[in-house]
């Protein structure tokens, strides 16, 4: 189980750490096997995130999450991104900016730096909004109910979070985008304009993933009465996504999209910090890479193992630290935060999560399998 889920990860890591020795010498070597722990400790709570989206999504597109996932990972995120965000904030065509990272990467470095308010902004308030959702939503589950119960009858107001997430972006533009330390200068509106655009993006994808979700539900809920009234009896009603085999179709697609944003939103602090390590492009994706792919299969190991349904207060655990993420990268447009506090923090709260589920388990006399209706959908990963 353990070698069918990672060994991709472990091949992909030979192959790189052998590519790094033989391009960058040992020096290249070890930058590449920091890079790859980085993004390991920094994204671990994504995984989590992920595995709770994933679960709902059939064989095909799990599959496409892992493959086409990857390269839109490692390659759009972890290469392409700060390239385009360079050739962006410095005006330059494409083959330009590439250049630029190539033959001038102290420049380039410093150009990618500079555009950090804007890109802390965005995905801050993207994951601002994926934990607002989360805690002001009534669940059958709570981890801190001292604070999970009044917020779930706070979330019954209308567009609560969408206020709250406008109230924080206004302040931070305010308070923390003049003067800002990455580049120098007022950035407050261009705070303001990428943070909104990170808002209504989530609301666009999130939104458009959801209404497919929910239709097929709906679908999946009609078609079982159907089945009911034509036996004379009651068939069991599927778990989840609404149907035994997952989402698929549209609501799948739109899926797929709202975890590749949530995959992006996640790596903006690792390529940011990745730049103390180092200014080299390739170095950097190939560290940052690896990383990744460790995140993907773990995010399948979870699946697979119905970790979620064993373990309910692991997906509290991870969208506090999505929380705590969100406000870290809202601080960072002004102030330094050490990519160690922001990877610790993550870890934490999920061990603390995960230690109240073994609690939790134990006490109710289930040791680790609280669900009889495990990852039947990912069979065929």
């Amino acid at each position: 189980m353990l070698l069918k889920t990672f060994g991709w990860s472990f091949a992909i890591t030979v192959v790189g750490l052998v590519v790094a020795g033989v391009l960058w010498g040992w020096q290249g070597l070890a930058i590449v096997g920091i890079l790859s722990i980085l993004e390991i400790s920094l994204s671990f709570d994504n995984a989590v995130i992920n595995a709770g989206i994933l679960r709902k999504m059939n064989a095909f597109w799990q599959k496409i999450f892992l493959t086409v996932g990857i390269l839109i990972a490692v390659f759009g995120m972890r290469l392409v991104f700060p390239v385009v965000i360079v050739a962006i904030t410095a005006k330059l065509g494409p083959i330009e900016a590439v250049k630029l990272a190539i033959n001038d990467k102290a420049h380039y470095q410093e150009l990618v730096t500079s555009a950090h308010p804007a890109i802390a902004a965005f995905g801050g308030m993207f994951l601002l909004m994926i934990f607002l959702d989360f805690i002001f939503e009534e669940r059958d589950y709570k981890w801190l109910s001292w604070i999970e119960k009044p917020m779930a009858k706070m979330g019954k107001l209308d567009m609560l979070s969408v206020i709250i997430a406008l109230v924080v972006l206004l302040v931070s533009a305010m308070t923390l985008a003049t003067d800002v330390a990455h580049g120098g200068g007022d950035k407050t509106a261009t705070v303001l304009l990428a943070g909104v655009a990170g808002l209504i993006t989530y609301l666009v994808v999130g939104g458009i993933s959801g209404y497919f979700e929910d239709k097929l539900e709906e679908d999946d809920e009609d078609d079982e009465d159907d089945e009911e009234s034509e036996a004379g009896a009651a068939a069991p009603v599927a778990n989840g996504a609404g149907s035994a085999v997952g989402l698929a179709g549209k609501a799948a697609f739109f899926m797929f999209l709202y975890l590749e944003v949530i995959d992006a939103s996640f790596s903006f602090d690792g390529v940011i910090g990745a730049f103390a390590i180092t200014n080299d492009i390739f170095m950097m994706a190939l560290g940052l890479g690896i990383g990744a792919m460790y995140i993907r299969s773990l995010t399948v190991f979870l699946v697979r193992k119905g970790t979620l349904d064993d373990y309910v207060y692991l997906e509290h655990g991870a969208h506090y630290a999505i929380g705590a993420l969100a406000v870290i990268l809202l601080i960072t447009i002004r102030y330094e935060v050490s990519e160690v506090v922001t990877g610790l923090i993550g870890i934490v709260l999920i061990g603390l999560s995960f230690a109240s589920s073994v609690v939790r388990n134990r006490r109710e006399g289930k040791p680790g399998d609280t669900s009889g209706t495990k990852a039947e959908v990912t069979s065929g990963v």
